[in-house]
């Protein structure tokens, strides 16, 4: 049976492969800002195979921006069954050089918005007693990463905010878990040449850089899943074990 999904951060990178393919099968909801262009490209491709997706502009940090979508989305569909917060930045600076302007922009973007979009979410799934919400983390959410403190804190935090949340949904059925990448080729990771990527692989068993199909993948089984809460599940290739 289709459920309604509504992908954060949808028109790029993992986003972008999450909502291309679980539009497959489902109503997808493909949240996008400042990409438009990708955004309409997504449609644009599904709509070739004859795949419906809707997509819908808000800055998820925003309240009322947010709180605008929630209600175009529930007036033409009536309930939201899979929340995915994917929408995030990354910034690659010296603690010493993050400005204050730096900080609260990604600490805004990558988990304020969690916060918000499921706040504003999480009142239908309560009335049902039924709901799935995903959140994407990091590996550097789960082990700290040097260069990047802002971008690392923010991804801990989201942990922080399923780990918690699961506890206090669980008796209203509403699941929550987070996925915490490794590397993945995605735009995102540009900023590395390929003598540092070469590098990486070599600190990774499985000696290769993920795709975003192995996100998807995981988040199709938590789809199916209907006894996994309050997990963080990192698909890295073993770079921490």
């Amino acid at each position: 049976m289709s459920k309604v999904i509504l992908v954060t951060g949808a028109s790029r990178g993992i986003g972008n492969n999450i909502a291309r393919t679980l539009a497959q099968e489902n109503i997808v909801i493909a949240n996008y800002n400042k990409s438009q262009n990708e955004a309409i490209k997504l449609k644009e491709d599904l709509k070739k195979e004859n795949i419906n997706i809707d997509i819908i502009k808000a800055d998820v940090s925003k309240r009322n921006e947010v709180k605008d979508m929630i209600k175009q989305i529930l007036e033409k569909y009536g309930k939201i069954d899979v929340l995915i917060n994917n929408a995030g930045i990354s910034q690659y600076k010296l603690f010493t050089d993050i400005s204050d302007e730096d900080w609260d922009n990604i600490i805004n973007i990558n988990l304020k918005s969690n916060f918000i979009v499921t706040q504003e979410v999480v009142k239908n799934m309560i009335s049902r007693k039924n709901g799935l919400i995903i959140n994407i983390s990091s590996i550097w959410g789960v082990t700290g990463a040097a260069m990047e403190v802002a971008y690392s804190t923010s991804k801990a935090g989201i942990i922080g905010l399923t780990k918690s949340l699961a506890k206090e949904l669980g008796p209203s059925n509403i699941r929550v878990n987070a996925i915490a990448p490794g590397m993945i080729d995605t735009s995102m990771n540009s900023k590395f040449s390929d003598e540092e990527i070469n590098d990486i692989k070599e600190e990774i068993p499985l000696e290769k850089i993920g795709k975003p199909e192995e996100i998807t993948k995981c988040i199709k089984w938590l789809l199916e899943d209907t006894y996994t809460t309050g997990q963080v599940i990192s698909i890295n290739g073993g770079w921490n074990i």
